[in-house]
C-alpha cells in the first residue's frame, strides 16, 4: 500500500508521465512575482488584520500559547474565547509559521505566498492530468500552461493568506484521483483494471477529503457523488464496497479530534465550523443586498464585538441566525432577489470598488471564462465524454452554499481548473471548415 501511495504522489500511473517541468515554471514565476512585488508586505493596518484576516487572528492566539481562539479584534479588546468560526487547517498552517518566522513578520508572509505557490504550481499539474484523461494532450498542455502563466489563476497563491490556493490543490487532485481509480484513459489492460484492489487510493481518498473539510467544508456536498462515481465504476474489483467503508472511516478519523475538542469547548456538537448563523445574518439580513453587510461583522462592528465577546460564540451565532431565518420568513421575495443576484455574481463577475480602467478588462474576462466552461460542460454531456457527469456535479454542488449566504470571486477558485480545461477545449474544438465556417470536432472528447 505504502508503494502504491508513493508511486501515485510521484506521478507513476500507467500510460502518462507528469510534466513537473510546468510545475517548476509556474513555481518559480509565483515565487519572483512576490518577491519582486514585495506582496508578503502586508499592510500593517488595524494591527495587522489583513495578514490572514480571522485565520490570521487565531493563528496569532495559538502562536501566543491562548489555544484555538481570539479571531477577532485587537490587542487593546482582550481575548473573545475559544472559537470554531473557521476550520482548523490553514489557522494551524499560519500558527506553524508563525512559530517559526515571527508573528505578522514579512518572512512569515513569504513563507505562507510561497507555500501557496507550490500548491498553486502543483494544481497546474493536476490540471494537466485531468485534460490528458478526458479531452487530449494539446488540451492538457494548453490548459497547464495557461494555469501556469496567466496573471488571473496565481491572484490568490501570490496575494491572499486564506485557503483558496490550498483547497483549489486539493480538490484538483482528488478529481485526478477519481479519474484514476475509474482508470479513465490510461493504457491499463482490462485484467489489470478489474482485478486490482484500490484499497491504498480509497484511503487516500478519504484522507484528502478530511483535509479539504477541515480547510473548507462547503465542498463537501461534491464528496457523496464523487465516491459513487467511483464506486459505480470500480464496483468489480476486489472488495471494493469494503475499501469505500474504510475511506469513510479515514475520513471520519481526520474530522473527530476537531469534532472532539468542540464538543469539549462548546458542550455541544459543531461538525466544522459554527460561524453559519452570523453569516447567514450579515448575507440576508435587514439592508442585504446580495453582498456581506462586513459592517455588521463583529470585525468592524463594535457593538456585534461586545455581543459576540459577552454572549460567546455558539449563542451569538444561533441568536444571529434565529434573526436571519424570521427576516427571510417575512421577506421571502427579497430573499430570492438576494440569491439571484448571488448566482448571477458568481458567474458573471462580482462588481469590486475599483476605477473603470481596472474593472472593465476584469469583468468579461471573468465572465468569459464561466461562459465558455459551462458552455462546453453541455457541449461534453451531451457527447457522453469521460467524467462530464462528475464534473457537472460540481458546477452544480460546490456554488449551492454561496448563492443561499454570501459570494466573492474567490469561492469561484476551486472550480477555475476545469473552467481553465473547458475554455481550452472549447478554442481548440472549433476548426473552420466548408468555406469557414466553425464545428466542434471531438479532438479526443
Amino acid at each position: 500500500m505504502v508503494k502504491r501511495i508513493t508511486a501515485w504522489m510521484s506521478g507513476r500511473t500507467p500510460g502518462l508521465r507528469l510534466p513537473w517541468r510546468i510545475f517548476w515554471v509556474a513555481l518559480l514565476l509565483r515565487v519572483l512575482y512576490l518577491t519582486l512585488a514585495h506582496t508578503y508586505r502586508i499592510n500593517p493596518l488595524g494591527e495587522h488584520f489583513q495578514f490572514g484576516w480571522e485565520a490570521g487572528r487565531i493563528a496569532r492566539a495559538l502562536s501566543l500559547g491562548h489555544g484555538y481562539a481570539d479571531p477577532f479584534g485587537n490587542s487593546f479588546m482582550g481575548h473573545t474565547g475559544p472559537t470554531a468560526w473557521l476550520p482548523p487547517l490553514y489557522p494551524l498552517l499560519i500558527a506553524g509559521v508563525f512559530k517559526l518566522f515571527g508573528i505578522y513578520s514579512p518572512a512569515s508572509a513569504w513563507v505562507l505566498l510561497a507555500i501557496n505557490s507550490v500548491l498553486s504550481a502543483a494544481t497546474a499539474v493536476a490540471i494537466w492530468e485531468i485534460a490528458v484523461r478526458c479531452f487530449s494532450r494539446r488540451n492538457a498542455l494548453w490548459s497547464a500552461w495557461i494555469w501556469a502563466l496567466y496573471p488571473a489563476a496565481m491572484q490568490y497563491a501570490v496575494r491572499w493568506i486564506w485557503e483558496m490556493t490550498l483547497t483549489t490543490a486539493i480538490f484538483a487532485w482528488v478529481l485526478v484521483l477519481a479519474l484514476r481509480m475509474r482508470t479513465i484513459n490510461v493504457s491499463d489492460t482490462p485484467t489489470e483494471a478489474s482485478n486490482t484492489p484500490q484499497t491504498a487510493q480509497w484511503m487516500l481518498f478519504g484522507w484528502m477529503w478530511g483535509m479539504i473539510a477541515l480547510s473548507n467544508s462547503t465542498l463537501l456536498l461534491f464528496l457523496p457523488v464523487c465516491g459513487l462515481w467511483i464506486l459505480t465504476g470500480t464496483w468489480k474489483r476486489p472488495h471494493s464496497l469494503r475499501n469505500a467503508v474504510l475511506s469513510s472511516l479515514v475520513f471520519l478519523a481526520c474530522l473527530a479530534p476537531w469534532q472532539i475538542r468542540n464538543y469539549q469547548v462548546f458542550h455541544t456538537f459543531i461538525p466544522l465550523r459554527g460561524n453559519l448563523g452570523a453569516e447567514e445574518y450579515m448575507g440576508n439580513g435587514p439592508g442585504s443586498n446580495g453582498f456581506l453587510l462586513t459592517y455588521d461583522h463583529p470585525n468592524v462592528d463594535p457593538i456585534q464585538f461586545r455581543l459576540y465577546a459577552s454572549m460567546g460564540e455558539v449563542r451569538y451565532t444561533a441568536m444571529r441566525g434565529e434573526l436571519a431565518r424570521a427576516y427571510i420568513h417575512a421577506h421571502p421575495g427579497h430573499f430570492v432577489a438576494d440569491c439571484l443576484k448571488r448566482i448571477y455574481m458568481f458567474w458573471v463577475g462580482v462588481p469590486k470598488d475599483k476605477p473603470w480602467t481596472i474593472e472593465f478588462p476584469r469583468m468579461p474576462s471573468y465572465s468569459f471564462i464561466s461562459f465558455a466552461g459551462l458552455l462546453v460542460l453541455g457541449l461534453g454531456l451531451s457527447r457522453r465524454a469521460p467524467a462530464a457527469g462528475l464534473f457537472a456535479w460540481a458546477f452544480l454542488l460546490l456554488p449551492a452554499t454561496y448563492y443561499f449566504v454570501t459570494v466573492g470571486a474567490r469561492f469561484r477558485h476551486p472550480l477555475e481548473p476545469l473552467l481553465t480545461i473547458l475554455g481550452v477545449y472549447l478554442f481548440q474544438s472549433a476548426t473552420p471548415r466548408n468555406g469557414g465556417q466553425v464545428h466542434l470536432q471531438p479532438d479526443g472528447l
